[in-house]
């Protein structure tokens, strides 16, 4: 049975979709899980060294995303810090990798990505631009293409949830990326 790490995910929605099709899931945060599954709470990197086959990894955007610039001269260690993370996730002694941010520093500081979708390619009406940086994974094709784009995760109200909220996986993404990625693997 195939094992995959998905790395900072709190929801467990691409856990879940990927445990659905047959694979030994695992997601990893700081927080708790929302949902009852196979769930490390703590530091990915005590568990990165494991077998893994694949990892989808989340890596924290509050110091990388562009939505973000106005702070960057007064957040520059943060700002180093959470690139050099992101390199370890890149660097990560597991076959298949995909990192996933928004727009956002990692494109000039690291590399640009592999690619961008949206979430009203695989079956959201909502736009948000989303990058993919891939290791011996191949792009994403759409699945599921619709009408009524809007800003909905943009225009969210300040909470103490809204990051959360932010954050999430489209189930439609975490679905093309079980259904495609497990393919390719198999």
């Amino acid at each position: 049975m195939s094992r995959i790490l998905v790395a900072c995910e709190f929801s467990g929605i691409v856990r879940d979709a990927f445990a659905t099709r047959g694979w030994d899931a695992w997601s990893c945060d700081l927080l708790p899980s929302e949902r009852p599954g196979q769930h490390y709470q703590g530091d990915v990197r005590d568990i990165l060294g494991q077998r893994w086959d694949m990892m989808i990894a989340h890596p924290p955007c509050t110091y990388l995303a562009v939505s973000g610039a106005r702070w960057f001269t007064a957040r520059r260690r943060e700002q180093d810090d959470a690139l050099q993370f992101v390199r370890l996730l890149l660097d990560a002694p597991i076959a298949h990798i995909a990192i996933e941010n928004p727009i956002s520093i990692i494109s000039t500081r690291i590399r640009k990505p592999d690619q961008i979708i949206q979430p009203w390619q695989y079956g959201h009406g909502e736009t948000k631009a989303t990058c993919l940086w891939l290791k011996s994974l191949p792009p994403l094709q759409p699945s599921h293409i619709v009408e009524g784009r809007e800003h909905h995760v943009w225009r969210l109200s300040p909470s103490v949830s809204r990051s959360k909220e932010r954050g999430r996986t489209y189930q439609g993404i975490a679905n093309a990326m079980a259904d495609q990625w497990s393919a390719y693997i198999a």
